[in-house]
């Protein structure tokens, strides 16, 4: 009989439901700077190599000189392979498989620090901190959960970093950062119909505040540790439930301009980087995030204050750990390496989301450094990231999104390049 495409654009409370770009635990992406990913991002915040250290430790910035302008981006190639063990689409006549929920994309950043006398720093860099994206071709038997999600961020960080003495530096900045997103999935109005591939693609955005610091010990001319902290992001979002189709007019009393309250997550670091002789540097990481922030996200209708729909995300807190090494091949090249593993924010496969197929996952890295004169560094790096094969039983049969019973494989595919130009 009839059906009808629904798109839900808001971003605030559909953030925790994509995965695809994203490459750390939840949705959040790693790839901040080029440079680290040679090592796994191992050292991240005690390495300070180039102005990108204005994420992942402001502190750092006291070990560069003058003025330097860091710029990059890194390819993210996604694969989630979904296998069905028995789903079941509710009203809807759609199966399959969906072919592949992964996407292509690209992370972008730009840094600049400078030297402001006094032992004191200041730097400002754009990011983006949070991103991904799924889409799954027509049909598919999850097309009532979702069949599009794509969630972007951009974060600007003015920072500044003061050098107490010779071993012991701080600092921190400030971060205000967008959001926006897209959701379509499919919606019944009849118990009889065949799906189709109508849709309306809608954005929203919010924006909101949050902070960061850190600290750097340099304990000998050999070793430094570093420690760093980035805030909880608190959204308060507004977006639009909107319906298209046939039957689109008969769901007008639950559509409309839509709210929502969600909080990112906050994220503790602490590294070690070891230089062992002129040729050799080692580097570790240990990184907590606190993705319990994000629990139950009800997207409320604004004319009604009405739940029009509930996320049942319940992410669990995760544990990163990384190592790296670098050797220096002459005075002008440098080859890096490291490995990582990361846990998956999702708790199971009760609350695993078809447009968030995340589980636990090993990096294997690589990387390649060009020192082209005093003042030009470039850098390359490649990961190749094994995710682990995800069991998915979402039942959403009782609010008629069917039932999605299967498990996914994926594999995920990093390779970034970075300029850094000292002046």
């Amino acid at each position: 009989m009839k059906k009808t495409l629904i798109t839900h654009a808001v971003a605030s409370a559909l953030a925790m439901l994509a995965a695809g770009a994203a490459q750390a635990s939840g949705f959040q992406l790693l790839e901040q700077n080029a440079s680290g990913i040679g090592n796994a991002y191992a050292g991240s915040a005690a390495l300070g190599e180039n102005a990108s250290t204005i994420y992942f430790n402001p502190a750092a910035m006291t070990r560069l000189k003058g003025s330097q302008v860091s710029a990059g981006g890194t390819l993210v190639r996604a694969e989630y392979l979904f296998h069905d063990n028995g789903s079941s689409s509710g009203a809807f006549t759609g199966t399959g498989n969906g072919t592949d929920g992964g996407t292509l994309g690209r992370v972008p950043n730009a840094y600049v620090s400078t030297e402001l006398g006094g032992g004191l720093f200041g730097g400002i860099g754009i990011s983006a901190p949070f991103g991904l994206k799924t889409a799954y071709e027509q049909p598919w038997a999850g097309a009532a959960q979702a069949t599009l999600f794509d969630i972007k961020t951009q974060n600007v960080n003015p920072s500044l970093a003061y050098k107490l003495n010779d071993r012991w530096s701080i600092g921190g900045g400030i971060n205000y950062q967008q959001l926006e997103a897209q959701y379509q999935r499919m919606v019944s109005t009849s118990s009889a119909f065949s799906l189709s591939s109508d849709a309306v693609a809608l954005q929203t955005q919010g924006h909101a505040w949050g902070w960061n610091a850190g600290v750097l010990f340099e304990s000998s001319e050999s070793m430094r540790l570093g420690f760093s902290y980035r805030s909880r992001i608190n959204y308060h979002l507004k977006g639009d439930l909107r319906a298209s189709g046939p039957t689109a007019a008969l769901l007008a009393a639950s559509t409309g301009a839509e709210s929502t309250e969600l909080t990112l997550p906050d994220t503790f670091i602490f590294s070690v980087v070891q230089t062992i002789d002129d040729k050799w540097e080692m580097m570790g990481d240990i990184s907590h995030t606190r993705w319990s922030s994000v629990q139950e996200v009800d997207i409320k209708l604004e004319t009604s204050n009405a739940t029009a729909q509930t996320l049942n995300a319940h992410f669990r807190d995760t544990w990163r750990v990384a190592l790296g090494s670098s050797y220096r091949l002459s005075p002008a090249w440098k080859i890096k390496a490291g490995i990582a593993y990361d846990q998956g924010a999702v708790k199971g496969a009760d609350y695993r989301l078809v447009s968030l197929p995340d589980n636990d996952r090993l990096w294997f890295s690589a990387g390649l450094q060009w020192m082209a004169s005093k003042a030009l560094v470039l850098d390359l790096g490649a990961t190749y990231i094994k995710v682990r094969d995800a069991q998915i039983y979402n039942d959403q049969r009782s609010a008629n999104r069917g039932l999605v019973n299967g498990s996914y494989s994926g594999q995920v595919w990093l390779l970034g390049s970075q300029m850094s130009y000292s002046f």
